[in-house]
């Protein structure tokens, strides 16, 4: 995630994502660099406007929790419901999936 938080602290303070502006943030909070990695990061942000990102990312629902039916807890009704799968939504960051592995 300290991959990210760089490029989104770069973004903040109106500075260009670079492979070596985000290595310097890296670096700077004491985190061993992955070249590698810091080179996909830049690559998935390549056209992608974070702003706009962002702010689907922070409109996306929250997943609803389990509601007790008939006066029953909603312990065992989390027990009683069927599992969710998990889907590939990437909350608005296109391309960024593949960076946490």
């Amino acid at each position: 995630m300290e991959y990210v938080y760089a490029a989104m602290l770069l973004h903040a303070a109106g500075q260009e994502i670079t492979d070596d502006a985000v290595t310097k943030v890296l670096k700077g909070a004491g985190v061993d660099v992955d070249s590698a990695r810091v080179k996909a990061l830049v690559a998935s942000l390549a056209g992608v406007d974070i702003a706009d990102a962002m702010t689907k990312a922070v409109a996306a629902p929250a997943a609803a929790a389990p509601v007790a039916v008939g006066g029953g807890d909603a312990a065992s009704a989390a027990e009683e419901a069927p599992a969710e799968e998990e889907d590939d939504d990437d909350g608005g960051f296109e391309g960024l999936g593949s960076l946490f592995g």
